[in-house]
């Protein structure tokens, strides 16, 4: 019974962290603010993560696994990688649409120089899975070749999180539809 407490405490405080990741970076992450949204004492927080390093590294490896649920769902549900790649920015729209956060690794890779070996690590994971889906929905899809497609994979990568980063930017959902629409125009996403 305590495990499992101590599970769904750690899980409580690893959703609290990500929220608050998302909408502040690392450098935001304030231990006595999210021990306070938990309902916790703060030094409970380090009961569960040695450090804010630790705990940041929990939140950036987490976020980056269950994006890759996410698309690994996406291509299940559509046996066509075309489908899966058109709907490809709807996981990096999904995050605009609670409370206008941006994409975790997106916060944490822009203060990449200040972050701890172990939360850097994860942050990539989070840019590997994503360009590894992309490269691999391309190739069954036949957009590109083989070896051109590790290349579109990074640059649809990097075009939609920087549409999301615009678009947080300016409080505007409908920037971000407006981009990915251009995207697709111009030939870089399928349309």
């Amino acid at each position: 019974m305590k495990n499992q407490a101590a599970g769904s405490s750690s899980d409580r405080i690893v959703v609290a962290a990500t929220r608050m990741a998302q909408a502040h970076g690392y450098g935001g992450l304030n231990i006595r603010d999210l021990a306070q949204d938990v309902g916790i004492k703060a030094a409970s927080i380090y009961h569960h993560f040695a450090s804010k390093a630790d705990l940041a590294a929990a939140v950036a490896k987490r976020y980056w696994e269950d994006s890759a649920a996410v698309l690994e769902a996406l291509a299940t549900e559509s046996a066509d990688p075309l489908v899966s790649l058109r709907r490809y920015p709807e996981t990096f729209r999904k995050s605009l649409e609670s409370d206008n956060r941006m994409c975790l690794s997106s916060f944490m890779a822009a203060e990449y120089d200040d972050l701890p070996e172990g939360v850097k690590k994860e942050v990539q994971a989070f840019a590997d899975v994503n360009v590894a889906w992309l490269e691999k929905n391309l190739r069954e899809a036949k957009i590109v070749d083989a070896q051109r497609a590790r290349q579109r994979a990074c640059a649809i990568y990097a075009a939609v999180a920087g549409a999301q980063l615009m678009a947080r930017g300016r409080a505007d959902i409908a920037l971000f539809d407006t981009l990915m629409d251009s995207y697709r125009q111009a030939g870089l996403l399928p349309g």
